[in-house]
């Protein structure tokens, strides 16, 4: 090899190695909507904080990437992604068909489970609470619950957060038989249950733990069966941007990692009091 080509391949090789020192050393921006708890919400110095950030920093460590968490309202959490304002979304979640069609996702890094909460003084039949809703099965049995619960809430006003898997789902399956109303924020939607300007809503399981646990809480209960599959999707994913193909096998490689050595179960416990990850 003569100088000329010696230099230029060091020239290479440095060019090279640079990169990949400047793509290790990068500090990969999450987004978390911060009003969502347990899952995420903001502490009073501004912090984000929840299941999503403590699983998110353990990701981070596991996969050696410096990590910065930023709020970002629901509404626009997919499209500021998209256009490279940050990298990744941890915000609960839910990976479905339809966000597949804009935005990848990582494996998933918990469950998802959908119950109704209705005020304790409405005049509602009972149902088994040990009923499973699968939306993924076509069976009889699954048929004969959604009818039931059709039939029972048939009249009433039913609130989900807007932009949600919960409004999609009450809108394709209900939305001809109850008012539907949206809200920006879980946290209204519970006052206007409280208030009994709502009769119940629709949300992840985890969401309304927090609710029901709360002093306010005794006036409600969870009502129906659990409901998942179908457009709720398999699981809650990290969202990444379609093509970041290196930073989804780092964050696949370290879901699995703290999945096998009990980390993620140990944060599920400490923000729900209940396993939601194990599959």
């Amino acid at each position: 090899m003569n100088a000329f080509k010696m230099i230029v391949s060091v020239i290479v090789v440095g060019s090279l190695a640079g990169m990949a020192r400047a793509e290790d050393e990068r500090t990969i921006k999450v987004a978390t909507e911060g009003a969502f708890p347990p899952w995420n919400a903001v502490d009073t110095s501004g912090k984000p904080v929840g299941f999503d950030i403590d699983v998110g920093e353990a990701l981070c460590a596991r996969a050696k990437l410096k990590c910065e968490f930023i709020t970002q309202a629901w509404d626009g959490i997919i499209p500021a992604l998209t256009v490279g304002k940050y990298d990744a979304i941890m915000a609960g979640m839910s990976i479905t068909e339809k966000r597949r069609q804009v935005i990848a996702f990582s494996e998933p890094y918990a469950l998802t489970s959908n119950y109704f909460v209705v005020s304790k003084s409405l005049k509602v039949p009972v149902m088994d609470s040990e009923a499973k809703l699968d939306l993924s099965m076509d069976s009889s049995a699954s048929k004969s619950v959604l009818a039931d619960l059709k039939e029972n809430l048939r009249g009433k006003s039913i609130g989900v957060q807007g932009s949600t898997n919960a409004e999609a789902f009450i809108r394709e399956y209900f939305g001809d038989i109850v008012e539907v109303r949206t809200y920006d924020k879980q946290d209204n939607l519970n006052l206007d249950l409280l208030a009994g300007r709502l009769d119940g809503g629709l949300a992840d399981f985890s969401v309304w733990k927090a609710f029901l646990d709360s002093k306010d809480g005794g006036s409600a209960h969870l009502y129906g069966p659990r409901i998942s599959g179908g457009l709720f999707g398999p699981g809650i994913g990290i969202g990444l941007r379609k093509g970041d193909d290196v930073l989804s096998r780092k964050f696949d490689d370290a879901i699995r990692a703290i999945q096998a050595d009990g980390t993620l179960r140990a944060i599920s416990l400490k923000w729900f009091g209940a396993d939601l990850v194990t599959q």
